[in-house]
């Protein structure tokens, strides 16, 4: 897994981020994306409070953050806990790269562990697994224009060869319609991409679910997930129409890259979370296997 995670400099954008512990010096990762993004738009800050960051094993195996010799907590009190060694590290690094002021808008690895550990609204696996099949119904790239002649060409060129790559991937029909109606999806194909959805475990589930919102499609998160598309690829073609148009008209440059990082940092994170979370062997065990 964690040379999976070191190949994500050719998929998911050049990274390595400098994270010290006694156990492990440098680990690469996509926070680099991340943390390069300017954001402006949040409202949450609060002055820094602690000076160290670290992380220790606790009961179950379980792994915590530690700020200075306090515990991180989640929005409800809870330990905040993670149920490995890589996805620690990472979302340690998220405190850790903190200035005089922390932005938890940027902190998206701890908003997700923070989401699946207090569960808010109290979902099950089953209907978080619903949820997601329904973005199949009105799948981004499902729903083709008649006109202008340029964006036809431009959907076919771009999203043809995704929407291809996972009806052989997954043995399913998915098809695409001009029609508000959308295609019409089969029974068969609902209840194979819900047997692949629950394959995955509550974590991976609530990380996928959030790069499925970012990007408002099924099919471009699958494809990111499996590694047929990297990051900047999956936000470019959820955005294809957007993109012509600005081609066409122009736009505010900085509005444009502005919601561009934005789009791919949470996009990255939701990806990396995805992955973390799958994770089971320590980062110290796979450095040495690696």
């Amino acid at each position: 897994m964690l040379r999976n995670i070191c190949r994500y400099h050719t998929q998911f954008g050049k990274a390595v981020w400098p994270f010290s512990f006694s156990h492990v010096k440098h680990v690469p990762s996509l926070l680099a994306q991340l943390q390069k993004a300017k954001y402006g738009s949040a409202t949450t800050e609060r002055k820094k409070f602690y000076e160290t960051v670290s992380i220790t094993q606790g009961e179950g195996g379980l792994f915590e953050i530690n700020l200075d010799k306090r515990k991180l907590k989640t929005p409800s009190g809870k330990l905040f806990t993670v149920p490995n060694e890589a996805l620690a590290i990472a979302v340690a690094n998220e405190w850790d790269v903190q200035k005089d002021t922390l932005k938890f808008y940027t902190m998206h690895l701890t908003t997700l562990c923070n989401t699946a550990l207090d569960n808010p609204t109290q979902r099950t696996k089953e209907q978080m697994i619903s949820a997601a099949l329904k973005f199949l119904e009105t799948d981004t790239i499902c729903y083709r224009v008649e006109e202008p002649p340029g964006l036809v060409e431009l959907q076919t060129n771009e999203w043809d060869p995704v929407m291809n790559w996972i009806e052989q991937r997954y043995n399913v029909v998915i098809g695409s319609s001009a029609s508000i109606m959308g295609p019409q999806i089969s029974e068969e194909t609902k209840e194979t991409f819900h047997q692949h959805l629950n394959s995955f475990n509550f974590w991976s589930l609530t990380g996928l679910e959030f790069v499925i919102n970012q990007l408002k499609s099924l099919v471009l998160s699958f494809a990111l997930i499996d590694r047929h598309l990297n990051v900047e690829e999956a936000v470019l073609l959820s955005r294809l129409e957007e993109e012509y148009q600005i081609r066409s008209w122009g736009n505010v440059e900085w509005v444009h890259d502005y919601d561009m990082y934005e789009l791919r940092a949470r996009t990255a994170a939701g990806a990396l979370f995805v992955h973390l979370s799958s994770e089971k062997t320590s980062v110290k065990k796979k450095i040495l296997q690696d």
